[in-house]
């Protein structure tokens, strides 16, 4: 089995290229949403929170709830790197679980979609990395008309991300997406072709 890890700065088109793999044959996994999982009530990861940030977090409907806890680490680099210190190690072994179960299955190929691989050092999960880019005055005008942020807060929520060349610095493959929708697909199928399906 082949497993990759595909990740990408803000606004890049992560999400397109797991759709394109997907539709070329891998199974593909979204982290984000593994990490809605981690800490679902009744888990280990709800209860680490939960003492880590005060109930205050915890909706009416029991959960925890994220307009709540997003303000609260997204105002404080000590509290993000406290959610991410309890959040990272939990979603690296459901990942872990995750591939683990494909490869006993006989799955080909997985992909695992995750904005913040490097980061977290999941890196070892996988056995290639690709991360997918954007020039940055078009991941700029994306952001302004997908999320309606002001350039400012486009330029901001890009600059507290990882540089895209240290992503790519420590990635196998760049998928390249400064085209049309169209050009991405034509361009992922012949990375694909070329690392997976030739190879």
């Amino acid at each position: 089995m082949l497993s990759i890890g595909l990740t990408g700065g803000i606004g890049t088109g992560k999400s397109l290229v797991s759709n394109l793999l997907n539709d070329f044959g891998a199974t593909v996994v979204n982290a984000d949403l593994l990490g809605h999982e981690a800490y679902l009530p009744g888990t280990i990861g709800f209860d680490l929170v939960v003492d880590a940030f005060g109930n205050k977090i915890v909706g009416d409907d029991g959960t925890v709830d994220r307009k709540k806890l997003g303000p609260i680490v997204f105002s404080s680099p000590e509290n993000m790197a406290k959610l991410n210190s309890i959040m990272h190690p939990l979603i690296h072994d459901m990942i872990q679980a995750q591939l683990t179960e494909y490869s006993s299955n006989g799955t080909d190929v997985v992909v695992v979609e995750a904005a913040v691989l490097m980061e977290a050092n999941w890196e070892a999960l996988f056995d290639e990395i690709w991360v997918v880019t954007s020039e940055r005055e078009t991941v700029i005008e994306r952001l302004q008309g997908r999320n309606s942020l002001t350039r400012e807060d486009a330029i901001a929520r890009i600059d507290s991300q990882m540089s895209q060349e240290e992503r790519i610095e420590h990635s196998h493959v760049v998928v390249v997406n400064d085209g049309t929708t169209g050009d991405l697909a034509d361009n992922a199928k012949k990375i694909w072709n070329t690392r997976v399906v030739n190879n």
